[in-house]
């Protein structure tokens, strides 16, 4: 483990700063202004669902053909376009202007950047770079977003509760004015990592060059994609709206962000057990086992509503989000090879997006139409199963 850090422990730092960073454009972090936004636009739970919807589906057809830009372009250069994207967005939300236009393009760049593109960088970093040891690497850029999970609520609610909406925007857009710079310090010496990474690969028949093209015509990206998405659709969904689900259960905001420090302290226990065990199994036959955590948190939403079911939905939750990530990012490296990873996670990414652009969209609607938890859990249950299910059917690998 000492060797694995040691190796190159700039590009580590990289990885779980720009995972960490967009944090701004996740979910989780957006939905804590949930309120504030559709009390300034006059909004429904659905409404704000579907602008929240279109904006993120649109980033998701487009993240397909830029997120492969990675293969092809210095990735310093790629990190500062998107980190640099990402800013303008978070200031977009500093002035937000009272017009819906206006809040379908920063709720794009929102997601686009942030959710998209950045986490994107972090992912195919650590699993191009890492060799063998993707899975430990891949914990350490997800430990970034983790960290975001676990704090960022938690400062917002409780430390931060006096500023308004706009306040605590300034504050994410001068963290990442620190960061930009940072990109250019920690890959340095990436022309010299990369060259490296190229004559690694020059004997090795899986990595090959491929095309979109190539990977959407190919049975065993349907088969495997369902187990990628559906997390980024149940959770976004659930994240979306946990301000009702709260109400709901009658669990105080305070509650919520105590809850986000549970999650995050799981999801980094999941990340502890799943990073160094996904290095020594075979992903393909294993990562059928990846939504466990979360179907199990699903059904004590379903179930239960005292505060300790709280602890117990948020702690699964977050155990999900940590394990599932580097099972889920060495699958397609073992799948595809890494030559041409950037190229087939960004269509994963794109998939992914797509998912988390639905789920608020028919969540939202579901509570306008006066159902509630029930169904949203039940509709989430059903989409575990079939995602677990198609690989055994389908008898891969």
């Amino acid at each position: 483990m000492k060797q694995f850090f040691y190796h190159d422990p700039k590009l580590l730092i990289y990885g779980f700063l720009i995972v960490f960073f967009a944090s701004y454009g996740q979910t989780f972090f957006i939905s804590l202004f949930n309120t504030e936004i559709r009390t300034f636009y006059n909004l429904s739970d659905g409404e704000f669902g579907l602008v929240y919807a279109i904006s993120t589906l649109l980033s998701s057809f487009i993240l397909i053909s830029f997120a492969k830009l990675i293969d092809y372009i210095d990735l310093r250069f790629y990190s500062f376009i998107v980190s640099t994207g990402l800013l303008l967005a978070c200031i977009g939300m500093v002035i937000l202007l009272n017009n819906i236009i206006f809040l379908f393009f920063v709720i794009f760049m929102l997601r686009f950047f942030g959710q998209g593109a950045m986490t994107h960088a972090g992912e195919t970093t650590m699993a191009r770079y890492f060799g063998n040891d993707r899975g430990k690497a891949l914990s350490v850029a997800t430990l970034g977003g983790m960290t975001g999970v676990m704090f960022l609520p938690y400062v917002s609610i409780n430390l931060f509760k006096n500023l308004e909406m706009g306040q605590l925007w300034i504050y994410a857009s001068l963290s990442l004015i620190f960061f930009i710079p940072f990109i250019f310090i920690a890959l340095s010496d990436q022309k010299i990592r990369h060259s490296k990474f190229d004559d690694n690969l020059l004997h090795d028949h899986l990595n090959v060059k491929l095309r979109t093209r190539d990977i959407i015509k190919d049975k065993k990206f349907y088969i495997y994609l369902p187990l990628s998405i559906a997390a980024p659709f149940i959770s976004t969904g659930l994240m979306f709206h946990q301000i009702y689900i709260f109400e709901q259960k009658e669990w105080s905001l305070e509650m919520l962000g105590n809850g986000y420090i549970l999650l995050g302290f799981f999801s980094i226990i999941g990340l502890l057990i799943g990073g160094p065990l996904i290095d020594k199994l075979d992903t393909k036959k294993t990562a059928i086992t990846v939504l466990l955590p979360l179907s199990l948190s699903v059904i004590v939403l379903l179930l239960f509503d005292s505060v300790f079911f709280l602890i117990i939905y948020m702690s699964l939750y977050g155990f999900n989000m940590g394990i599932s990530t580097p099972f889920i990012g060495s699958l397609w490296a073992e799948v595809y090879g890494v030559k041409s990873l950037g190229t087939v996670k960004a269509l994963l990414h794109a998939g992914a997006v797509f998912a988390s652009a639905l789920s608020p969209l028919v969540f939202g609607y579901i509570i306008d139409w006066g159902y509630g938890i029930t169904e949203i859990a039940i509709i989430s249950l059903l989409i575990i199963i079939v995602s677990t299910l198609l690989p055994i059917y389908n008898k891969l690998p």
